[in-house]
């Protein structure tokens, strides 16, 4: 998959949410508690980078959130088995990344469908969270949402490590901007994730010593 830009939401702060709703926005933070915080990676699973992410967050004792595209769970299976194994959440991101706010009804469904189905046969779960790529919702994906049974998932702190800044710009933007409640967008696929990775390396200790405890939304 080739370089994407990601678009930040503009979707108000939500409560937890355990299962989607019509009437119900992206979620941009989660509610667990003082210093709670949630890591989510997306875009794989990726045969380089994802194994790299896992063994830091295993080094750490992270839980994070895998936002996964269906046909990278259907061409690595073993890799999204790995990321389930290591009892990560993993998200539905549709089934190829299109910008769902451009296609008709029938394609949306089918990219969410498409995607579900993959991430089951390969990990052997039905995810309950759903991303949209872009941070694209509609009125039409957030009611495919509640009828499928799962809860929209946006994001708060955006470092654009897609565009590959430096790592050094990557942990400056995650370090400013993170606080109780910010729910972190990283990615494991879609191109060289070598930045987002040696980032990881320096922001989840930082993190952790000021006092942050990662928590899945």
């Amino acid at each position: 998959m080739g370089v994407r830009p990601h678009l930040t939401g503009t979707a108000p702060d939500q409560p937890h949410l355990a299962v989607a709703r019509r009437s119900e926005m992206p979620l941009r933070t989660i509610h667990d508690g003082p210093k709670a915080i949630a890591l989510t990676i997306d875009d794989g699973p990726d045969p380089v980078y994802t194994p790299q992410v896992l063994a830091l967050l295993a080094r750490y004792r992270v839980t994070a959130t895998f936002s996964m595209i269906g046909i990278e769970a259907q061409a690595h299976p073993a890799v999204a088995r790995e990321v389930a194994a290591a009892g990560h959440l993993i998200v539905n991101h549709t089934w190829t990344h299109l910008n769902l706010a451009w296609l008709p009804p029938a394609m949306v469904t089918e990219q969410m469908s498409r995607a579900t189905d993959a991430i089951h046969a390969a990990t052997g779960r039905f995810p309950r969270l759903f991303r949209a790529p872009y941070g694209a919702w509609s009125p039409f994906v957030l009611s495919q949402c509640s009828r499928t049974g799962m809860a929209p998932l946006g994001w708060s702190v955006d470092p654009r490590d897609w565009s590959r800044p430096g790592v050094t710009a990557i942990v400056t933007n995650i370090m400013r901007n993170t606080r109780t409640g910010s729910i972190i967008l990283e990615h494991d696929g879609g191109g060289n994730r070598s930045q987002t990775v040696a980032a990881l390396k320096i922001v989840i200790p930082r993190l952790l010593a000021a006092g942050y405890h990662f928590r899945t939304p």
